[in-house]
């Protein structure tokens, strides 16, 4: 699976400094948020944001014609959304390092991919689940074989693949534009990991950096 995840040459055209921190985590225990993943959302929420971050974010949103004020990326939201939510483990585990970093993380369960994941430029034509709605030529989408994963980069992703309660087998998607240098991507990487390891002692977890079309 890691080895057939790819991003495409016209995203990196748009943002050279992009790199993306793949992982995957099989047997996974996910459950009910607990004290737990509660304590993780809330030391998170005591870090100061990083607003230089964000702002590549935005920057990025608006060089494929999103508006960044409409739809947010994703750590924007977030952080906007003090005390962060309690979703259920897995997802507080992940939310709680995207704030710590301010870097875009999406989760997803593995078992509900078609084929690899891969970041593209939409042709607009994608076929794409409700509530996302179709994705605008042009625009950089997350999608696999069955069709749209996540719309506008990192801004919201699709229900087929969202992590749940039940999810056993999960994908992290951990995504990096300069000012954050590729040892905090990693580091931000180990320290997820940990998290997941500390839910489920047993979970295997292997990842993959893919920088500059590499």
């Amino acid at each position: 699976m890691l080895d057939d995840i790819w991003v495409d040459d016209t995203v990196l055209e748009l943002r050279p400094d992009f790199a993306v921190l793949v992982m995957t985590a099989h047997g996974l225990r996910n459950g009910p948020s607990d004290d737990r993943s509660r304590a993780w959302l809330a030391a998170a929420s005591e870090v100061e944001v990083e607003t230089a971050k964000i702002d590549a974010w935005k920057d990025a949103y608006r060089a494929f014609g999103a508006k960044p004020q409409r739809t947010r990326p994703s750590v924007d939201a977030l952080t906007r959304r003090m005390p962060l939510p309690e979703i259920n483990q897995a997802v507080d585990a992940y939310n709680s390092i995207s704030v710590k970093h301010a870097l875009p993380i999406g989760g997803e369960d593995l078992d509900h991919y078609v084929g690899p994941a891969r970041l593209i430029r939409a042709a607009g034509d994608e076929a794409s689940e409700e509530p996302l709605g179709r994705p605008e030529p042009g625009e950089v989408i997350w999608r696999d074989d069955a069709g749209v994963t996540c719309r506008r980069w990192n801004w919201r992703q699709g229900v087929r693949t969202r992590l749940t309660e039940e999810t056993t087998n999960a994908i992290f998607l951990l995504e990096r534009l300069e000012p954050m240098s590729l040892e905090e991507l990693k580091e931000a990487g180990e320290e997820l990991a940990d998290l997941l390891s500390e839910m489920s002692p047993d979970v295997r977890i292997m990842s993959r950096l893919l920088s500059g079309g590499k």
